[in-house]
């Protein structure tokens, strides 16, 4: 009786020592969707800078809304290239990467972000960086690294007009919030370098 009764205890006593965080809707995985963003960022009148990133952004939950923290943005300043950021915060280390083109957004897996051909040689694996300049029918991945929230996504590029609109179809491969809980080592700085 004891042994039955104490993983029952031990649940209850886990379940009280952990806070109740606010319910945040996530992304469907691996359902493919569909939007456009419009216009690019830093090519808006000025009188749109002051709402924020409109639709010039992907959110892919509520809890990146609610940070005004974008997993995806659409910028570039008119007349200038097109690009995608994956990070658009001070904590926010997202990476994106261009899979090129002709890769099949409906059998990309998640393996296959890092190295399409699934081919051991160095050649063959993403290169991932801040920025990415946006081509029509290729096939980007997003590594999301930030201080709330970790996932991984794909999208193609549908339809582009410079500065105007980007369409995407896209699907979400992992998606993790991590609200207020989070445990990290002290001390982080951007320019400290080491044995300092």
């Amino acid at each position: 009786m004891i042994l039955k009764a104490f993983p029952a205890a031990a649940c209850v006593a886990l379940a009280m020592a952990v806070p109740a965080g606010p319910a945040f809707e996530l992304p469907v995985l691996h359902q493919i969707k569909t939007v456009t963003l419009s216009p690019s960022y830093s090519c808006r009148p000025r009188e749109d800078v002051a709402k924020g990133y409109a639709q010039s952004a992907l959110f892919l939950s509520d809890f990146a809304r609610q940070r005004n923290a974008p997993d995806l943005l659409f910028n570039g300043a008119c007349g200038g290239d097109d690009v995608f950021e994956a990070a658009t915060a001070g904590d926010d280390m997202s990476l994106i990467a261009d899979l090129g083109a002709g890769t099949s957004l409906d059998d990309l897996s998640a393996s296959q972000a890092f190295n399409v051909r699934r081919v051991a040689t160095s050649a063959a694996y993403s290169k991932f960086s801040r920025v990415v300049t946006i081509e029509p029918g290729h096939t980007y991945a997003v590594l999301l690294n930030a201080s709330g929230k970790r996932g991984l996504f794909v999208f193609s590029v549908t339809d582009h007009v410079p500065g105007a609109k980007v369409t995407l179809r896209y699907a979400v491969k992992a998606y993790e919030v991590i609200p207020g809980g989070q445990i990290s080592s002290p001390g982080f700085q951007w320019d400290r370098a080491n044995g300092r």
